[in-house]
């Protein structure tokens, strides 16, 4: 697994060797920071299951001001600051907590919140019905699953957008 692009491109990040964690592959973090292009830089970006830390710290690599990488499994935590520590790198924030009581945590404080939790966890609809209060204004919840989301969408959210990368469905919406 390596960073896609940004001052930490190419470098390599540890990953988990037991069988069930997927982290979200090189391509489909590619093609998602593509679509997000240079609105990046600056921003505040929160990945709420963040596993290895790969999307978060691809994050920092292409200019995000402030990045939150929060998981719940202790392992994530030892293995996102591992990777941090592997960048030398110490502007994120790494945090172990319930990813959907942290989102009742924060009021109008990130351009982006990312979202892939294990894959039929059903996790994103309680992410999307949760995250509306969290974001700033124009603010993209941008969540990653196998299949389409066809949950409920609260008002202030909007979808935008969908696309398909391989086995990931990533849905983007947008704080009206």
């Amino acid at each position: 697994m390596r960073i896609v692009a940004g001052k930490y491109k190419g470098r390599t990040l540890n990953e988990f060797s037991k069988i069930g964690v997927r982290p979200t592959g090189d391509k489909a973090r590619e093609s998602l920071f593509n679509i997000l292009a240079f609105e990046i830089a600056g921003s505040s970006f929160l990945d709420l299951f963040a596993g290895t830390g790969a999307v978060g710290i691809e994050a920092i690599s292409r200019g995000a001001e402030r990045v939150v990488l929060n998981d719940s499994s202790r392992e994530s935590i030892k293995l996102i600051k591992q990777n941090l520590l592997k960048l030398n790198e110490n502007s994120a924030q790494v945090l172990e907590r319930d990813a959907i009581s942290l989102l009742a945590y924060y009021n109008n404080e990130f351009d982006y919140i990312f979202s892939d939790p294990p894959y039929g966890s059903n996790l994103n609809e309680k992410v999307v019905a949760n995250s509306v209060n969290a974001l700033k204004s124009g603010g993209k919840l941008i969540i990653e699953d196998e299949v389409p989301y066809l949950g409920e969408v609260p008002v202030g959210l909007k979808i935008t957008d969908q696309r398909k990368y391989g086995r990931a469905i990533f849905t983007f919406f947008t704080k009206e």
